[in-house]
């Protein structure tokens, strides 16, 4: 079907999942909306989250998108049960890459790195509980690092220092993988890797999500199968030239290519 999926996120951090969706679904086009004026989604309340992702999916609802994905674990935890009650359109969440890590961990010790928000949504709590009695987890909220990456920032002594904040916890826990709960912090991989060591496996959730957003087009019959010049088209509340750098870099295109066309919404 020749319509674009919808990917939204609270500023850039999903686009980290619209990477992996675009890599995995090579024959689609999106539209992604990047909130990043009204970032970070953690400590906002329930309600506004509800009422921000309502205004959002009706924006790429009116743009004739055919699947929302929510690429964002807190408005995941806070409103996708809600917005699949108001609107008649398949609606991916996202959540911790919890499963796998419970499935393969050799130590029993499991990290999580998260935002308040999604640690206390339902979805969360749900896939914790599952394996509570196998696992231990040791949970840990990562404040600052979403307004630093909205800011274009990745590296430097900032990022450093709240990342080793945030990871130090963890060298005495035995954890043998680290989840990643926000979408914002694959930004700082190399940071988190480098300070939790070569013996702790770091996962996301751009990969299951991906797999998860293509099963459901095939079952809805909504997949593309044509082979034809596909685009990707992103909006943001935001900085718009913070937001084309992130986009030139993961997807390796150069600022003229017609592939990629990036807008400011007012």
């Amino acid at each position: 079907m020749d319509r674009p999926i919808g990917v939204f996120d609270s500023g850039i951090g999903g686009l980290t999942v619209l990477k992996e969706l675009a890599s995995k679904l090579p024959n689609e086009d999106f539209i992604y909306y990047a909130d990043s004026k009204n970032a970070p989604y953690g400590p906002k309340s329930v309600e506004e989250i509800i009422n921000l992702c309502d205004e959002i999916i009706k924006f790429l609802l009116k743009r004739n998108c055919k699947l929302i994905v929510i690429a964002c674990n807190t408005a995941t935890a806070a409103a996708v049960v809600e917005m699949r009650t108001r609107f008649q359109i398949p609606i991916i969440g996202l959540e911790p890459a919890i499963k796998p890590a419970c499935l393969n961990t050799k130590t029993g010790n499991i990290g999580v790195l998260a935002t308040e928000g999604t640690f206390r949504g339902n979805h969360f709590l749900k896939t914790s509980e599952k394996y509570i009695d196998y696992v231990v987890l040791h949970l840990q909220v990562a404040k600052g690092l979403v307004e630093l990456a909205e800011k274009g920032i990745f590296v430097g002594q900032e990022a450093e220092d709240l990342v080793k904040q945030y990871t130090d916890p963890f060298s005495t826990s035995n954890i043998d993988y680290l989840v990643l709960g926000c979408t914002h912090y694959p930004y700082f991989y190399n940071l988190i890797k480098r300070n939790v060591g070569p013996g702790v496996t770091v996962v996301d959730s751009a990969e299951p999500v991906a797999r998860r957003t293509k099963d459901v087009l095939m079952t809805n019959k909504l997949f593309r199968t044509e082979k034809d010049n596909r685009k990707i088209v992103v909006f943001t509340s935001g900085d718009i030239s913070i937001v084309q750098n992130v986009v030139y870099q993961l997807f390796n295109i150069d600022k003229n290519s017609s592939q990629v066309e990036i807008k400011f919404i007012f």
